[in-house]
């Protein structure tokens, strides 16, 4: 197994903190903002009426019957579910691991720090039109470029993929070159591009997708309108260049972060611009809150504003640009410690050591649509934990079939595994 990279620039680093699951202790709060955090977390997530858990179960009953028939008659997809449901029923997914219910392109990421995500790739290997296993870093050397990564590149596992199904391998490229530096020069342009496609042809992957754009934002030169404008240059001659040789190209974007777009965001023109260079667009609609912040890892109100300002009317949408907007999906969730202690990012073998050990009563969140529970830790502790559930993935893949866009998936080795009979 590829081993995981140790060394990350800042920015790197402030972007793949989302990825990995955060070890690093959290700051103690102050008791002003402890009881805050706690007012806002018993408000908005606890006192719950039961008036709204029946009006969802309602109005979304329907669409599980079409959506997943087993799962229906199971009865687990639901707000008012229950730790033990969870513990039970989490690794008991369909023996017909075959059959998509989601119509829409679906790319699923694959970490080599979670390699469960490796073997449930080849289980649901039809399920999927797009695998981006996170292998590449296109880093700075000297003068000049280097593409680093193909140690991580499992060839035995790529040709098990391709006698399974015929989901298309896309790896991740993570363009870590000094931006400044790259975007000025031509020579350099050329050759970032040049190592890209002659890897992806000597290694015969179906493309890549590339991460650069919060890197680019990190380093603030987005602000520059002549740098903005030689950023998607660089990334629109990639992609036409990857279609040169019939493969395909995915970009990551993340969510504008205001109504008000900044130099910064990524938007609706930068998507016109693009959209015949890209063929997908991933969209890290995830990590809305963090330590300092507690609160739901993606609210539905938070997805459909981000869509809106990216498409504009979901009744008057542009259907062939939508379908290339691949919604972000997230199988790991948080546990956020908000009155000290230790907390972080979590996987699906976290989140269920949780449910074991502290049996929770698990809460419906209607604004987020979102589980949440709390436990206090051996030190009297606060925590709150939001981790996926069906019901919670069920919602978003229903939004985004409205939408007509796809989704992306970060990622399948951190998620359970009946998460897969709703794809």
């Amino acid at each position: 197994m590829a081993r995981r990279r140790e060394k990350r620039s800042p920015a790197t680093e402030s972007s793949e903190r989302r990825h990995k699951r955060d070890e690093s202790k959290p700051r103690d709060g102050e008791p002003d903002s402890d009881r805050r955090l706690i007012t806002i977390f018993v408000v908005f997530f606890i006192v719950i009426p039961a008036v709204s858990m029946a009006v969802y179960k309602v109005k979304f009953d329907h669409r599980v019957i079409e959506t997943e028939p087993s799962l229906r008659q199971k009865g687990i997809i639901k707000t008012d579910i229950h730790f033990q449901e969870i513990l039970t029923e989490h690794s008991k997914a369909s023996e017909n691991s075959s059959v998509r219910h989601y119509d829409y392109p679906v790319l699923a990421y694959i970490t080599p720090w979670n390699s469960k995500g490796y073997d449930m790739a080849k289980m649901y290997n039809s399920k999927f039109t797009h695998l981006s296993p996170v292998w590449y870093d296109l880093k700075s050397q000297g003068n000049g470029l280097v593409l680093e990564g193909r140690h991580n590149a499992d060839k035995g596992w790529i040709q098990e993929l391709r006698s399974r199904g015929n989901a298309m391998i896309l790896p991740r490229v993570v363009l870590e070159a000094v931006p400044e530096t790259l975007l000025r020069k031509k020579k350099l342009r050329t050759k970032a591009i040049n190592l890209i496609v002659t890897e992806c042809k000597d290694m015969e992957f179906d493309g890549i997708v590339l991460e650069s754009w919060s890197r680019w934002a990190g380093y603030g030169v987005l602000h520059d309108p002549d740098m903005r404008k030689m950023a998607l240059q660089f990334v629109k001659q990639l992609g036409d260049a990857l279609h040169d040789q019939h493969m395909q190209f995915m970009y990551v974007i993340g969510p504008p972060r205001s109504e008000q777009l900044q130099m910064y965001d990524f938007g609706p023109d930068d998507l016109k611009f693009l959209r015949d260079s890209v063929d997908g667009f991933s969209l890290m609609t995830y990590d809305f809150s963090n330590a300092q912040n507690p609160g739901p890892n993606a609210p539905l109100k938070w997805i459909e504003l981000t869509l809106k300002l990216l498409l504009g009317s979901s009744n008057n949408v542009d259907s062939n640009l939508a379908r290339k907007v691949l919604l972000g999906i997230n199988f790991y969730g948080n546990d956020f410690a908000i009155s000290g202690g230790d907390g972080g990012a979590i996987t699906g073998r976290d989140y269920l050591a949780l449910l074991q050990k502290h049996k929770p009563t698990l809460h419906w969140d209607k604004e987020s649509g979102e589980h949440i529970f709390m436990y206090r830790d051996h030190k009297n502790n606060k925590h709150a934990v939001f981790y996926p559930t069906l019901m919670s993935i069920l919602l978003r893949l229903e939004n985004a079939r409205l939408w007509g866009i796809g989704i992306s998936i970060w990622e399948i080795g951190q998620g359970l595994d009946y998460f897969f009979d709703l794809l």
